[in-house]
């Protein structure tokens, strides 16, 4: 039990130093490249903290098991926008700028629109559909360094420190390293802690295992906000969403044809209602921000599907 708990408080520890790594060097690459945050938050920090979904999702698919690689990614969506953004905007209001409102934020509730309806409509995603998610993934990636504007302007405080080209490579490269260790630890010894308190493997499933892979997107998110890189954060989920549905459901169903059966139309409507919040929320209150109220909003429906959830399993 003891090394247990120390096991556990290590990997918090991981999780910390790699987000406050990861975003310190993503913000410098950034900087030295001019390339704005949001990019680099979409990209650079959006596949690195979704490479735990990828893995989780490839082995699904290559084992056969579909509904681990659909359950994964649809959990991992929610997780993202309604856990995460929403504590994000409640510790700090999220900036939404006006190329996220006319660009990002509706290509990712098309995305997610397109994916529930291939998965309701005829309970699969084949490898078809598949090659198409990637081909619009690419398409998608390539247009948003083709059309980026550069770099912000510095948070309010001053000029930050920008960090020598290398030492910003390195600092992501081990970032993203200690969240994957630091994330694959923390779950499985509070699966074991659980386990050990008498838990039942069915809570465990809906609430440590659903969140364990989004755990680097979370403390990235936090650590972010905290320093004020708002664009970042907003990237970093925004570019999870859209990486987990294009690119890992791509990839996945190119594999092999995934049936999205077990997925229920409450999943299925959660996901789509926490698209269409962050949609909701560029029109509402401060236009140019997730504000506070909204992130309670957000948390307050990510509890209720989890009660439901816990009710219904």
């Amino acid at each position: 039990m003891a090394l247990n708990i120390l096991l556990l408080l290590v990997g918090l520890a991981l999780i910390i130093f790699g987000a406050d790594a990861l975003v310190d060097g993503a913000s410098s690459i950034a900087r030295r490249a001019g390339i704005s945050e949001f990019v680099i938050g979409l990209t650079i920090v959006g596949f690195g903290t979704s490479c735990p979904e990828l893995v989780v999702s490839l082995t699904g698919a290559l084992q056969g098991n579909a509904d681990i690689s659909v359950g994964n990614v649809v959990g991992s969506n929610i997780f993202n926008t309604l856990l995460i953004l929403g504590l994000t905007a409640v510790i700090a209001p999220v900036g939404i700028s006006h190329v996220n409102r006319v660009r990002d934020i509706p290509l990712c509730l098309v995305v997610t629109f397109i994916f529930a309806f291939l998965a309701i409509a005829g309970g699969s995603v084949n490898r078809w559909e598949g090659i198409a998610f990637l081909v619009i993934f690419a398409a998608y990636i390539l247009f948003c360094f083709r059309t980026d504007t550069g770099v912000e302007a510095p948070a309010p405080g001053g000029e930050e420190k920008v960090r020598k080209l290398w030492l910003a490579i390195l600092l992501v490269l081990a970032g993203l390293g200690a969240l994957a260790l630091g994330g694959h630890l923390f779950v499985n010894k509070a699966v074991d802690l659980a386990r050990a308190l008498g838990v039942s493997d069915k809570f465990i499933a809906i609430t440590l295992l659903a969140g364990g892979t989004s755990l680097p997107e979370l403390a990235t998110c936090i650590v972010a906000a905290a320093k004020k890189k708002d664009q970042l954060a907003l990237g970093n989920i925004l570019g999870s969403n859209v990486f987990n549905i294009l690119l890992i459901l791509g990839t996945s169903a190119v594999i092999i044809p995934l049936s999205t059966l077990a997925m229920t139309l409450v999943d299925f409507g959660v996901l789509l209602a926490s698209a269409v919040l962050v949609w909701l929320w560029t029109y509402t209150g401060k236009r140019e921000r997730v504000d506070r109220w909204e992130g309670v909003v957000m948390l307050l429906c990510f509890v209720g599907y989890y009660v439901f959830l816990f009710l219904t399993h």
